[in-house]
């Protein structure tokens, strides 16, 4: 699942630099991008905690470490592209 919310919020991501660029109201992309990114947090928590449950410490073990990595990077990127466009038009309307 958490792929799948993944690729959602890339895509909406992409489509809200796009819309920013041809000067449509990318907002509403931003916005499911954002919320996206969130979903795939929750799902990659939730796929955690189910290993917990079931004490499968070698997944927990293996998975886990390079995962926080990850998450922490691509929610970093997430957020800083899909604030791009609200922060040039701020630099722009200087």
């Amino acid at each position: 699942m958490w792929l799948i919310l993944g690729l959602i919020a890339i895509v909406a991501t992409f489509i809200n630099l796009y819309m920013y660029t041809v000067g449509k109201d990318y907002k509403l992309a931003m916005a499911i991008g954002l919320s996206f990114t969130a979903l795939t947090l929750c799902s990659e928590y939730s796929l955690v905690s189910r290993w917990v449950k079931v004490e499968d410490w070698s997944a927990l073990g293996d998975v886990v470490p390079g995962m926080e990595r990850a998450l922490w990077f691509l929610t970093i990127v997430s957020i800083l592209l899909n604030i791009a466009p609200i922060l040039l038009e701020f630099k722009n309307k200087k």
